[in-house]
């Protein structure tokens, strides 16, 4: 086997081959003398079929078997000469030439391999940020929030409509023209009036209602609702009110909620929530900051200043699926129209090239960034978070998981974590030694 190899970049290869109608018959008499000694033919000891048989039953397998040999030595041969191994092979090698010729085959295979990157002086590339300060004024509001979310309902002392901040009892029913649709009915449903949990209008025209009254009411579904056959319908719903109850919020916790909103602590004190209160809201709005200001300038950044070569077949498989997505969400015309037009397709594709080219030099960066700073995530915790989520939205844990499994996007999920905790990581301060 004659073998030329050829270094693109840093990152991709050309090899050539040329395979001998000797070697590849060479492999059919070897596959063919293996398969004889189990094959059973009547007339014929088992071990005793002669090669010529085995070829007449099965000689276009053992051809085809013969040449994706050839190809396995064939990349094992051109591999060796770039000084690379199997570890080094990122994706599946492209065999962009396979030509069977009276004298064998010609073959043309492009090879990708991991990029080397060096990311020295990477945290010098992230961006500067003020630190976020909480006002008390925050901390009042976010502890009124939880005090009310945590206060119990009580009945109200006196009769009186319904105004806005109670919590209504009420059974519903919902009609389209007269005809009562799925999902528009309930009984005895609570709902916190100006909470806006249902269409607009709809919790405004309770206020006012008073306990055992019945009333109708119309609403008009937003044009983008998430049910077509509703979304922009105009509806009745019949009312009946069972029941209206209050939060009475304290204007400071009593010891039990204390209690029950710092599990952790001993002897909890209001200034112990506050403290608590403070740190979660600096935490929310720096990870507001980070996701909307330092991320974006830091990515752009390392984008454009730490360059290295790509592995084209992994940049060629993240066009492909930007393109599948954008073809799924086309009529049958449009589809046929590319069908019929190559060059459009091609056109399509180079579209998609720069923001391809970028998505994956990141995931590559991030890797190697994860690798430097010591972020680690164990295939285990990737699935107790799946775990969390379905319990969450109540569906079958281990169900859930496999959904996940079979749609391939583990990988994915994995690579979110880690690159989730790799730039908190990166932009904390404190670990900038700030």
């Amino acid at each position: 086997m004659q073998i030329k190899v050829e270094r693109i970049d840093g990152a991709n290869a050309k090899a050539e081959a040329k395979v001998s109608a000797e070697f590849l018959n060479q492999k059919q008499q070897k596959m063919a003398n293996e398969a004889a000694k189990n094959m059973k033919v009547d007339g014929f000891r088992k071990g005793k079929v002669p090669a010529h048989v085995v070829m007449a039953r099965h000689g276009a397998q053992i051809k085809q078997d013969a040449e994706q040999e050839a190809l396995r030595v064939f990349l094992n041969d051109a591999l060796k000469e770039l000084e690379m191994t199997h570890k080094d092979v990122v994706g599946e090698p492209q065999i962009t030439k396979m030509d069977r010729v009276e004298d064998g085959l010609d073959v043309e295979i492009k090879i990708s391999f991991r990029p080397q990157i060096n990311i020295e002086g990477y945290k010098d590339l992230i961006p500067e940020y003020k630190t976020p300060k909480v006002t008390k004024k925050e901390i009042a509001e976010r502890m009124e929030t939880m005090l009310k979310l945590t206060a119990p309902l009580t009945k109200l002392p006196r009769k009186r409509a319904v105004k806005s901040g109670d919590f209504v009892q009420i059974d519903f029913e919902g009609f389209i023209d007269g005809v009562a649709f799925d999902g528009g009915k309930a009984e005895k449903y609570s709902l916190e009036i100006g909470s806006g949990s249902f269409i607009p209008g709809f919790e405004d025209q309770i206020i006012g209602m008073k306990i055992d009254e019945e009333k109708d009411i119309e609403v008009t579904f937003p044009e983008n609702y998430g049910s077509k056959e509703l979304a922009g319908k105009v509806a009745i719903f019949k009312i009946k009110l069972h029941d209206i109850q209050i939060k009475e919020i304290p204007e400071t916790p009593s010891e039990e909620t204390l209690k029950r909103l710092l599990p952790g602590f001993e002897n909890p004190t209001v200034e112990t929530l506050e403290e608590q209160i403070k740190e979660q809201l600096e935490n929310e709005k720096l990870s507001k900051i980070y996701a909307e200001e330092v991320k974006p300038k830091f990515v752009e950044t390392i984008l454009e200043k730490i360059t290295f070569d790509l592995p084209q077949n992994i940049v060629d498989q993240e066009i492909d699926m930007q393109v599948r997505n954008i073809f799924n969400g086309l009529s049958e015309d449009e589809i046929k129209e590319y069908a019929e037009n190559p060059k459009k397709i091609e056109e399509k594709r180079e579209e998609f090239r720069a923001e391809a080219t970028n998505s994956v030099k990141l995931t590559f960066l991030v890797d190697e960034l994860a690798k430097a700073e010591n972020i680690k995530v164990e295939d285990q915790e990737v699935m107790q978070m799946i775990y969390f989520e379905a319990m969450q939205q109540g569906q079958d844990p281990k169900a859930y998981f496999e959904y996940y499994q079979k749609q391939g996007v583990l990988p994915a999920i994995k690579m979110s974590i880690i690159e989730e905790r790799l730039f908190t990581q990166l932009f904390n301060k404190e670990n900038k030694g700030e």
